[in-house]
């Protein structure tokens, strides 16, 4: 089995989980071509970054036009920089 490993601070994002169908609260589907780019993805994999402040399995937003996009073994990943991350998504409780 292969796998992709980040090397020389570098984080490897699964993107696939921001190109999911969308549907309007009407129903109405949106098309991947109409809806505007997401800069969110999966962390998979992260390369010897010390006090890092994501974790595998984290939801990141990074920078438009940054990274390297490639397909592998029928996935969509993101090779980026971990410098050009800008935040992790969490959860909260609603107040």
């Amino acid at each position: 089995m292969n796998e992709l490993q980040p090397v020389n601070q570098n984080v490897l994002l699964d993107i696939s989980v921001a190109e999911q169908e969308h549907k309007t609260h009407w129903g109405i589907i949106i098309p991947e071509s109409a809806k505007e780019r997401q800069n969110v993805g999966k962390v998979i994999a992260i390369s010897n970054v010390e006090n890092s402040e994501i974790a595998i399995g984290d939801k990141v937003l990074y920078k438009e036009l940054s990274g390297i996009e490639t397909e592998f073994e029928g996935g969509k990943y993101m090779l980026i920089q971990y410098s050009e991350i800008m935040a992790k998504i969490v959860q909260t409780d609603k107040i």
